[in-house]
C-alpha cells in the first residue's frame, strides 16, 4: 500500500509561483511513476504532469507546459511540483497520485491510471 501526503499548497498573486511536494511512505518508491492531477470546483479532475520512474521522462498537459517542472528524488521518496506564472485559473486543489504500471502512452494522462492518491493541497491564485 502506498501512502501520499501533499504539501506546500497556498494562496499567491498572480505570476507568482509555488512549489508542491508529496512525500511517499514506500520503500519502493522508485517502482512507481508519479503524476499530478488538480480539481476545481465543479470540473473533473484534470492531468498536469507525469514522471518515471526513474525521472528521466516527464510529460505534461497544454495547460501547464512551459509553467510547471515536475521532479523527484527517489532516494527521499518524494515528487515536486515547481509552479510559475501561477493564473487564476490555476485555482484548484492539486493531488499526486503513483502509478506502478508499464508506460502507455495512450492512457498516462487518466485518473484511471493511478491506484494511488494523496488527499491533495489547495492552491489559490488570486488576481
Amino acid at each position: 500500500q502506498v501512502q501520499l501526503v501533499e504539501s506546500g499548497g497556498g494562496t499567491v498573486q498572480t505570476g507568482g509561483s509555488l512549489r508542491l511536494s508529496c512525500a511517499a511512505s514506500v520503500r519502493t518508491f522508485s517502482f512507481y511513476a508519479m503524476g499530478w492531477f488538480r480539481q476545481a470546483p465543479g470540473k473533473e479532475r484534470e492531468f498536469l504532469a507525469r514522471i518515471s520512474r526513474s525521472g528521466s521522462s516527464t510529460y505534461y498537459s497544454d495547460s501547464v507546459k512551459g509553467r510547471f517542472t515536475i521532479s523527484r528524488d527517489n532516494a527521499k521518496g518524494t515528487v515536486s511540483l515547481q509552479m510559475n506564472s501561477l493564473k487564476p485559473e490555476d485555482t484548484a486543489v492539486y493531488y499526486c497520485a503513483a502509478d506502478p504500471r508499464i508506460f502507455d502512452s495512450s492512457n498516462y494522462y487518466y485518473t484511471s491510471r493511478y491506484p494511488y492518491w494523496g488527499q491533495g493541497t489547495q492552491v489559490t491564485v488570486s488576481s
